[in-house]
């Protein structure tokens, strides 16, 4: 990955301060030194603990770190949730960082893309693979678990931060994405944390909240004070119904309802 990452010369990172970007940021700014930049960008769709986490994790780092708005709502294609709803989004925002790489004379724009991401519905690979936007990571044959563990080896504190996706992927694709929707989302999921749940998501369908806490924390959260806690505060945040799911926690739940051959096209696509 070192080598990959040197033989780019310059590298601009999208950075959001999740693990993978992380380790991406770490190793250019160790290889590139000043030839290497973060740009993250703040919307409606990125809640504030992950901007500002964002920013304290590119100051440890030491790298040079840009921020800029961006409203994911705005751009057309996105609100509406059509299953290529991240193409939109993805297209916008590197249209933007290949802008914001020319101002500063640098060569490549890079995403936190990894060899996980290929075997799943990812229309802003679609994007990147477009825009020319690089992929180290997924380059270099780095899977998630290895990510975490070179994280850990460097000592990153992210190495067993928990997956994060932008608040949209939590509405059925179809449903219309609204500020007010992504706040109840947000302020549902906060309010779990709060509660020790470090892995969560809070599934939007229309008046019923869709809960998903992994395997292990089923039994945690059916406990009578917690449950009663919960459907209390995600009834006063507006949702009429709060179910459990089953199955726990599981990365782009909402992809369930796409054929297989939705998949594939995408993927092939993304080359």
């Amino acid at each position: 990955m070192k080598e990959i990452v040197e033989g780019y010369g310059s590298l601009l990172v999208a950075f959001s301060g999740g693990c993978d970007s992380t380790l991406l940021l770490k190793v250019a700014r160790d290889v590139l030194g000043e030839r290497a930049m973060a740009v993250t960008a703040r919307s409606e769709t990125y809640p504030s603990r992950e901007y500002e986490e964002a920013v304290q994790l590119a100051r440890e780092i030491g790298a040079r770190h840009l921020t800029i708005d961006t409203s994911e709502l705005s751009v057309e294609g996105f609100s509406s949730n059509p299953p290529d709803r991240c193409y939109f989004c993805k297209g916008e925002l590197f249209q933007k960082l290949l802008e914001i790489a020319g101002e500063h004379g640098i060569r490549y724009v890079a995403d936190g893309a990894s060899l996980d991401d290929v075997s799943d519905h990812r229309p802003g690979m679609r994007a990147a693979a477009e825009l020319g936007i690089v992929s180290p990571l997924k380059e270099a044959g780095l899977t998630k678990n290895d990510i975490r563990e070179l994280s850990k080896r460097l000592g990153l504190s992210t190495w067993d931060k928990p997956s994060f996706a932008c608040l949209a992927s939590r509405f059925p694709y179809g449903e219309k994405i609204t500020p007010e929707k992504l706040i109840m989302v947000d302020r549902a999921e906060s309010f779990l944390r709060s509660l020790g749940f470090r892995q969560v998501r809070v599934r939007h369908h229309d008046n019923m909240a869709r809960v998903e806490v992994p395997e292990e924390d089923i039994p945690r959260f059916l406990n009578d004070s917690v449950r009663e806690r919960v459907a209390s505060k995600l009834k006063e945040i507006g949702y009429t119904y709060i179910s459990l799911d089953l199955q726990g926690y599981r990365s782009g739940s909402m992809n369930e309802v796409l054929s297989q051959s939705e998949r594939s096209a995408e993927k092939d696509a993304a080359g």
